[in-house]
């Protein structure tokens, strides 16, 4: 059985930020955000509305670029696995600590 995946149509989310069409273009093209084309709109999964706030803070709070962003995107992903593969190697350390 499928999940039914719920999409927001792009220019919703262009009123809502008050950002320009071409700016989710951008985030689409670098491979920020996935865009979905259904009868001539664009839309993009709800899954991905934290990581658009996120995006969109980084842009207009420290005016940082498309580019930019992507770099710190992927950065702070990396750090998320390194933090979780950390804390893997500690749980492990701690059974033998325990013996």
């Amino acid at each position: 059985m499928t999940k039914q995946q719920h999409r927001i149509e792009i220019t919703t989310l262009c009123r809502h930020y008050q950002v320009e069409r071409t700016f989710f273009s951008l985030l689409s093209d670098i491979g920020l955000i996935e865009t979905i084309t259904i009868q001539d709109s664009l839309y993009v999964d709800e899954t991905d509305i934290r990581l658009i706030d996120k995006i969109i803070r980084l842009h207009r709070e420290l005016n940082i670029n498309p580019e930019g962003i992507d770099v710190i995107i992927n950065l702070l992903d990396r750090i998320d696995d390194l933090e979780q593969q950390l804390t893997a190697s500690q749980n492990r350390l701690g059974l033998y600590e325990n013996n």
